[in-house]
């Protein structure tokens, strides 16, 4: 592994020396929602180019971040997972997702959302202290994508596809994250079309308490 060193002795400085280069968190994130093929990357990430990719991945083999796995036969692919020094990089990746999830405004023309996105920004806005004694499942339908999240008294399992027998169905577009953030009551999005639901419209009253995004208080300073 090349050696980029900030020159100083820190546990963050030698962590950016591993993980900080462009591109490497977001494959970490990706990585997250399970093992990858380089062509899953490659579609996750469409701006990085090929060389870079394979830069990244090796690094973070060489870092004892990443490591390959030869899928049993009739797969025979080789995948790309955390090795358990890599996904213990969750909290940092979580934290930084809702750091900077009150910073999106609407989505640029050029940018997309994955599957894989889509599931990291529900555990990312996820509050499990407003999720203890409830048992509910959501399916949610954004454009092609699907997810789904299933919570169990206060903990949180999320992944791509549908959810069999899910308790509230939710199909929505860009309007989700004004949803999320507070800007968009449930009743008004209903009421103008910007979420349809399949179940009990109080389960999206429920679904917006349980995955939202956070404001910094506005002029917000820190006390000595």
């Amino acid at each position: 592994m090349a050696t980029r060193s900030y020159g100083s002795y820190c546990g963050l400085a030698r962590a950016l020396e591993i993980v900080g280069e462009r591109w490497a968190l977001l494959i970490v994130r990706d990585l997250l929602v399970g093992p990858r093929r380089f062509t899953d990357l490659q579609r996750g990430l469409p701006r990085i180019p090929t060389n870079v990719l394979s830069t990244r991945l090796k690094e973070l083999e060489q870092a004892a971040v990443v490591h390959r796995r030869l899928l049993p036969r009739p797969g025979g692919a080789i995948v790309y997972e955390l090795t358990d020094r890599g996904r213990a990089l969750e909290p940092a990746v979580l934290a930084l997702g809702r750091w900077g999830a009150p910073l999106l405004g609407e989505p640029g023309a050029d940018e997309i959302v994955t599957a894989d996105s889509l599931v990291m920004a529900i555990r990312t806005t996820f509050h499990p202290d407003a999720a203890r004694g409830l048992h509910v499942g959501y399916e949610l339908h954004l454009g092609d994508l699907v997810v789904h999240a299933r919570v169990d008294d206060g903990r949180l399992t999320a992944g791509a596809g549908p959810l069999p027998g899910a308790d509230l169905v939710l199909e929505t577009g860009p309007e989700l994250r004004a949803l999320m953030a507070g800007e968009l009551a449930p009743a008004a999005a209903l009421a103008r079309g910007a979420v349809q639901i399949h179940g009990d419209p109080a389960l999206l009253t429920t679904f917006v308490s349980l995955f939202r995004i956070e404001h910094a208080p506005a002029g917000a300073t820190l006390e000595a």
